[in-house]
Formats: C-alpha cells, sequence, structure tokens
C-alpha cells in the first residue's frame, strides 16, 4: 500500500469525524477521483472523473439534436462506452442550463435526466451534455450526484465497481 493510499484514508478519516455527521452513520461509499460507472438506458460503461468542484454531471456526447415528440421537447445523441459500442439515445429535454466552462466563460447545454451507477449507489440525476473531446474522461461526476453519500479519496482510482441492482460490467 502505497504512502499516499494511507495518508488518504487517513484524511477521510479525520474529515468524517470532523464533518456534519459521521461518516459511517451517513453511510458514505468512499471512490477514488476516477472510477467506472454504468449509464442506463444503454447499459453504457465508462470512466468518470469525479469532481467536487463541478455542481452538475456533463456526458461526451455528440450529434446532439433536439426534436419534438408526442408534443414535448426531446434530445437525441451519440454516446460511445470504453468497449467502443455506440448508441444513439433519446430522452426527454429537462431543460437548457448555463454551465462555467473551466476558463471561465458560460456556455449553455440541454439537460437530461440519466441513471448513474457509481459503485452500490444507482441515482437518476441531471447530467448537461456536451462535446468533451480532448478530454480524458467522457463524464464529470458532480456534486448533484454526490450529495451526502460519497466521500472522494483524492489519491485512489478505481476502487469500486458499478452496480445497477446487482448488474456488474
Amino acid at each position: 500500500m502505497s504512502i499516499s493510499r494511507i495518508f488518504g484514508g487517513l484524511l477521510l478519516a479525520v474529515l468524517c469525524s470532523y464533518s456534519t455527521g459521521n461518516c459511517e452513520s451517513r453511510n458514505a461509499v468512499v471512490v477514488g477521483w476516477v472510477e467506472r460507472v454504468i449509464i442506463q438506458p444503454g447499459d453504457m460503461v465508462m470512466s468518470a472523473k469525479v469532481d467536487t468542484g463541478a455542481v452538475s454531471c456533463s456526458l461526451h456526447s455528440v450529434d446532439v439534436q433536439e426534436f419534438v415528440k408526442d408534443g414535448a421537447q426531446w434530445v437525441r445523441f451519440r454516446l460511445k462506452d470504453e468497449s467502443g459500442r455506440e448508441v444513439v439515445m433519446e430522452r426527454p429535454l429537462v431543460g437548457m442550463r448555463k454551465i462555467k466552462r473551466h476558463f471561465g466563460k458560460f456556455q449553455l447545454r440541454p439537460v437530461v435526466h440519466l441513471t448513474i451507477c457509481l459503485g452500490p449507489l444507482k441515482k437518476e440525476v441531471d447530467v448537461n451534455l456536451v462535446d468533451r473531446t480532448g478530454f480524458e474522461y467522457p463524464l464529470l461526476i458532480g456534486r448533484n450526484f454526490m450529495d451526502s453519500d460519497i466521500l472522494v479519496d483524492p489519491s485512489a482510482k478505481y476502487t469500486v465497481e458499478p452496480s445497477c441492482g446487482g448488474q456488474k460490467p
């Protein structure tokens, strides 16, 4: 076990004891700063950066097109998982959200509901769609997914396997 892993664990223990509640009583899951997730529908498996600085989840998607279905606004987009499998998804459009980019400018992005499985957690959350070409990880997990259910160990990667109701990649 590396020194950074040991100190990372000690740091988490200290943070838990000084936080608003005991981590064990909250059943917080400790995850690394990069983890594999499953996105549903489609059972897409991909790596995600768990980013405590991001407010919301952002997903790499291309060919994003808005359209009307049964009188409601929908969005169609393409995703590719880590095995290279590509799917076209259609989801109701939740809305458009103004997202602050890392260099300070704002961008208007479409938002959809998707289910994300990270370790034992399975949550439906708002996810904004954006072309993340040039970024190492296709999905950014933001605080809207984490809530009080996750603690991030910044010294660790790939510590939990995603399970969507017993389904594993």
